[in-house]
C-alpha cells in the first residue's frame, strides 16, 4: 500500500497515513464509524524534501496495514513545532475538509494582488491562532509576523485572509449584514484604530481561534511562508464553487446553520 505524509494545521501535527488525501480528510472529519464531526485543514507533504528533525523511520516501522488488511489511517510523527521545521518547498496541495467529510483540493499558484483594500482581516492557524486586523496586504503581513529580529514574531506562519466587504474601506459606517463575525463592534473599533494610527499596522481582534472556519468568509486564499519565501493557495471563485465544487460548497455553507 502507498504511504502519504500530511501536515495538519488544525491542530498542528505531522502524520503518516495509508489513506489518500480525500479518504484521509473524510477520516479526520467523521472518523471510521461516522461518530465524530469536525472540520480539518491539512497539506500533503513530500517526505523526500525533509532532511532532518522528524522521525521518518516511523513511517516504514509503524505505518503498516492492520492485521485484517485495513490500511493504517494515522501514525503521528510530531505534534510540536512542526511548521517551524518543515521546509516550505516540501508542502504540496492544500485540502479543506468540511465537518461532514467532503474534501476540496487546492493547488498552489502565484499570488497576484487583485484588490486595493486599505484594511484587511487575517485568521492565523499555525503556530499561533489569533485573528488580526491589519493595514498591510498579505505578503507585507507575512513578512512582518515572520521577522524574527522582532520580539513578537514566529519563524513561519499559515493564515487566510477573510472577507471585510465594506469595512475594508468604510470601517465606521460600512454595511456588515453579510459578515458573520462575533462582536462586530470590536472589529469596527480595531479597523478604525488602524486608520487613526498608521504607524500601528496590526490589531488583535480575537486572541485565540476557537471552533471551525466559516469557509464562506475566505477572501482570496491561504498563505504559508516565512520572511523570505511563501506559498499561495487560492480559494476558488464563487462561480467555481457553485459549479465545479457544488457538493463541497453546499456542505461548507451548512456550517453555522445547523
Amino acid at each position: 500500500m502507498d504511504r502519504y505524509l500530511y501536515f495538519s494545521i488544525t491542530p498542528e501535527a505531522l502524520i503518516s497515513s495509508m489513506l489518500p488525501p480525500e479518504d484521509y480528510g473524510n477520516y479526520l472529519a467523521v472518523g471510521t464509524k461516522k461518530r465524530t464531526r469536525g472540520q480539518a485543514i491539512f497539506f500533503e507533504v513530500d517526505p523526500a524534501k525533509i532532511k532532518k528533525h522528524f522521525p521518518l523511520q516511523y513511517i516504514e516501522e509503524r505505518c503498516v496495514p492492520h492485521s485484517d488488511g485495513r490500511p493504517k489511517a494515522s501514525v503521528y510523527l510530531s505534534i510540536y513545532r512542526v511548521l517551524e521545521h518543515l521546509p516550505i518547498d516540501s508542502l504540496k496541495n492544500l485540502y479543506l475538509t468540511t465537518d461532514d467529510g467532503r474534501v476540496l483540493e487546492i493547488e498552489k499558484t502565484e499570488y497576484t494582488k487583485h484588490h486595493e483594500d486599505k484594511l484587511h482581516l487575517y485568521q492565523e492557524f499555525c503556530p499561533v491562532t489569533p485573528r488580526i486586523a491589519s493595514s498591510l496586504n498579505p505578503i507585507e503581513f507575512l513578512k512582518l509576523i515572520t521577522d524574527i529580529t522582532k520580539p513578537i514574531s514566529v519563524p513561519k506562519l499559515v493564515f487566510v485572509e477573510l472577507q471585510l466587504d465594506e469595512l475594508a474601506h468604510e470601517p465606521q459606517n460600512g454595511n456588515v449584514d453579510n459578515l458573520p463575525y462575533p462582536n462586530i463592534d470590536h472589529l469596527r473599533d480595531c479597523l478604525i484604530g488602524l486608520r487613526k494610527k498608521p504607524d500601528t499596522p496590526t490589531k488583535t481582534v480575537i486572541r485565540f481561534f476557537q471552533g471551525d472556519l466559516l469557509f464562506r468568509t475566505c477572501k482570496n486564499g491561504f498563505f504559508v511562508g516565512d520572511k523570505n519565501k511563501y506559498l499561495y493557495y487560492p480559494f476558488p471563485s464563487l462561480e467555481d464553487l457553485q459549479n465545479k465544487y457544488y457538493s463541497w460548497w453546499r456542505s461548507a455553507l451548512t456550517l453555522g446553520f445547523q
